[in-house]
């Protein structure tokens, strides 16, 4: 069956058809980033894009929102000069007073849930790390993390002491991308043909996996593998669902020789887990795994994978994200290909048993492995 042309393929990158003068003015957009991503931050903190879209398709002039708002004429012009310039306000066209009405790239700034959680993302987590992140790449630490603290050496350790502000934005940004995925994945685990009665939740991080998975299955028991801090949350968001009894915790660092993993379970679960690793430790994860597994297991990997994305604004966004990955949370981990991620799991000893690709509106690939 042939693609539809109007969804995103990596073909795109084979081509530079660009005029010089539009690839001129994309450079500038890069030059200025920093600035007008400010801009924006600014124009919606201070409520200015609100009141222009309350002010529907007559507009309002930038006098009217500087009384409005008590913000100085000089500030309103600045801001929504800028947002002009960058198409996320237009001029009413049927007006010779200069009236200002938001553009559909507004419209996305204020509405749009995908939009807001990685706009909140940036700004509250990676916006003063990602100075770093040249260094980052040269010495594959996460540098950028300084800017929480010091003592960490991957920003895992310490997401249960963010200040409240970023943990909203991470955990926000982290459950948007998997957990839109989760109703279309569930009928697949469960499906007749293997219907897991145990799982291991690898990552299970707050126990949002595991707590869906009670729900849409009676007779599932559910272990979630993670870091003290992280079991410790996923314990009493449990408790608060009803599903004390058939949720358990196991806590320990997957990368530590120390800790092992419950054996004989009839599936090992991994939702945006393994973008946290370089392919090297994906590889070491999954031996782990297979030492645990049988030859009935299936393991089930969860990954939005940028390759694999409808429209090219996602495979942007997933794409955007690694450097999330090399500045602040680790150093050395990324946004997968299909195959390379592919790869690195057999590598360890298992073989792609089937691929369900565009799972939810941010079109999150279901790989599923069994022993070779």
């Amino acid at each position: 069956m042939l693609m539809d042309k109007s969804f995103f393929s990596i073909d795109k990158y084979r081509q530079d058809n660009i005029r010089a003068i539009d690839a001129r003015f994309e450079a500038q957009k890069i030059a200025f980033a920093p600035l007008t991503f400010q801009a924006i931050r600014a124009l919606l903190e201070l409520g200015i894009l609100k009141e222009i879209e309350k002010a529907g398709d007559d507009g309002i002039n930038a006098r009217e929102l500087s009384k409005k708002l008590g913000i100085s004429l000089y500030g309103i012009n600045v801001l929504t000069e800028m947002a002009l310039g960058m198409n996320v306000l237009k001029l009413n066209p049927d007006c010779s007073e200069e009236k200002l009405v938001l553009g559909k790239t507004g419209w996305f700034l204020l509405n749009d849930e995908l939009t807001r959680v990685n706009f909140n993302f940036t700004n509250d987590i990676c916006y003063k790390g990602a100075f770093e992140l040249k260094d980052s790449i040269l010495e594959g630490k996460p540098l950028g993390l300084k800017e929480f603290s010091d003592k960490w050496t991957v920003i895992y350790e310490g997401l249960s002491q963010l200040d409240e502000r970023s943990k909203k934005s991470w955990f926000e940004f982290d459950h948007h991308y998997s957990d839109i995925a989760f109703p279309n994945a569930l009928p697949i685990v469960f499906d007749n043909r293997n219907n897991p009665k145990t799982i291991i939740d690898i990552g299970g991080n707050t126990a949002k996996w595991s707590i869906a998975c009670c729900k849409f299955n009676e007779d599932v028991k559910m272990t979630i593998v993670d870091l003290p801090g992280q079991t410790a949350v996923a314990e009493k968001n449990a408790e608060a669902a009803g599903f004390k009894d058939r949720i358990s915790t196991c806590s320990g660092n997957v990368l530590d020789e120390s800790t092992v993993l419950p054996k004989d379970a009839d599936a090992y679960w991994m939702s945006q887990f393994l973008d946290c690793f370089s392919l090297h430790q994906i590889t070491k994860i999954l031996k782990k795994i297979y030492a645990a597994a049988n030859s009935n297991s299936r393991i089930y990997v969860l990954e939005p994978l940028w390759d694999k994305q409808k429209f090219e604004g996602n495979a942007y966004s997933v794409m955007a994200t690694s450097l999330y990955f090399t500045c602040m949370a680790n150093g050395n981990s990324k946004m997968y290909r299909f195959g390379e991620l592919v790869e690195a799991i057999e590598e360890a000893g298992f073989k792609l048993e089937d691929a369900h690709n565009d799972l939810g509106s941010n079109a999150y690939s279901l790989l599923i492995f069994r022993k070779a």
